[in-house]
């Protein structure tokens, strides 16, 4: 468990010390998982994106409940292990891994879009999401909001030393008093 942490540790500081990433990788806690899916009612007809999905928790979770899941990941290192977690969850057919940054890959078949990134991050692939994702399209954040956009709901959930925040924003909803982008 130690060595894990260490492995963490390692890609979190690369990433502060001039990595490709636009935000440091801090992993989604897994007691939060549940409230991410139920929260976006992922279920079997759902195509889950996970933008930075750093070690695939969240892609995995969604294949465990029946959806599809695409996890985008700059860092290969950060593939790597997702790839590991959905091998040994036995979910590797449900799951498509992508090395790229999130920029670059297109997001139409999207469902679900779950995203932990900086609000600045977020600000910027709004034109994108506002571009490219269909209407009715849920968008899940945690701790960081999508700068103009409404979200339908939001859960704040205790974790005993913090307080999380998750954002559900929808397509057509969400974005359509948007003057900002």
């Amino acid at each position: 468990m130690f060595g894990e942490e260490l492995a963490d540790l390692s890609i979190f500081i690369q990433t502060l010390n001039g990595g490709s990433s636009l935000a440091p990788w801090v992993p989604t806690r897994d007691e939060l998982l549940p409230y991410i899916m139920n929260l976006a009612k992922v279920g079997p007809n759902d195509v889950l994106y996970d933008l930075g999905c750093g070690d695939g928790r969240v892609v995995v979770e969604a294949a465990l409940r029946g959806a599809r899941s695409v996890c985008v990941e700059v860092n290969k290192e950060l593939i790597s292990r997702a790839e590991e977690r959905a091998r040994k969850l036995g979910v590797m057919d449900k799951v498509n891994f992508i090395n790229d940054d999130f920029f670059n890959v297109e997001l139409k078949n999207a469902t679900v879009i779950y995203m932990y990134l900086l609000t600045s991050v977020n600000k910027m692939l709004k034109p994108k999401l506002s571009r490219e994702i269909r209407i009715g399209t849920r968008v899940v954040t945690l701790d960081f909001e999508i700068p103009g956009w409404k979200p339908v709901h939001i859960l704040r959930i205790s974790l005993g030393y913090r307080d999380a925040t998750l954002y559900l924003y929808i397509k057509g909803i969400s974005d359509i008093y948007d003057l900002s982008i």
